[in-house]
């Protein structure tokens, strides 16, 4: 805890310190739901199903469908590999959807502590070249009380490998920092409710982009 909350405690006060004429700022609303359940022999089959909607973009603007297959390697290890449909929307207007192949390991670092690693090959509908993106993610959970609520708080960040034609650049694209309440609505699910503050770095004379995020998901654990 005392690793995380002043790393991005710091980066939510640099990121608040930036003028105002530097970047565009927008209000959202991020609604998500997974549902998983155990295949036997230490493997988990995961499906997920995310909505977004933005002040700028007047409305619905993003939506994401897919799954996961997940194995236990070690205690406290898993690896992973899934699939993501994605569709974007800007003011009612559809863009060209995106394909996604991910892989990622998650481990137990102990104290309330989990590590993420994320790797994603992305495809465009219209585009030929495939962008490859790695996301590391820690997260923070600490419980609050004998019911099982809890209070959570992670960090991510997105770096694009190779830029392509159809509107991905290289480098270090953006990072969210999150946090949150996890709430205990059965004895198998799930519901938390946080907040979330994304920031993109403006590329080829872009202006850097603030979201302020309302967020809302269930999870069904069988």
């Amino acid at each position: 805890m005392r690793s995380l909350f002043p790393l991005a405690l710091a980066s939510l006060t640099a990121l608040a310190a930036t003028p105002a004429s530097a970047q565009q700022t927008d209000e959202q609303l991020w609604l998500a739901s997974t549902g998983s359940a155990p295949l036997g022999d230490g493997m988990r089959v995961t499906v997920e199903a995310i909505a977004r909607f933005s002040d700028r973009a007047a409305g619905f603007f993003h939506d994401e469908i897919g799954g996961s297959l997940s194995r236990t390697v070690a205690p406290g290890v898993e690896l992973a590999i899934g699939y993501r449909h994605v569709d974007d929307y800007d003011h009612g207007r559809a863009k060209p959807n995106e394909e996604r192949l991910r892989q990622f390991v998650t481990a137990q670092l102990g104290h309330g502590f989990t590590a993420r690693l994320r790797f994603e090959e992305r495809f465009q509908r219209g585009g030929s070249e495939v962008a490859f993106r790695m996301r590391p993610q820690l997260r923070f959970t600490l419980p609050l009380d004998r019911h099982g609520l809890q209070l959570f708080a992670t960090q991510e960040h997105f770096l694009n490998f190779n830029g392509t034609r159809w509107g991905v650049r290289s480098g270090y694209e953006r990072m969210r920092n999150a946090v949150g309440l996890s709430i205990p609505l059965s004895p198998k699910l799930r519901g938390d409710l946080g907040y979330l503050n994304q920031y993109r770095f403006g590329r080829a004379g872009a202006r850097d982009q603030m979201d302020h995020a309302a967020t809302f998901s269930i999870a069904l654990t069988l």
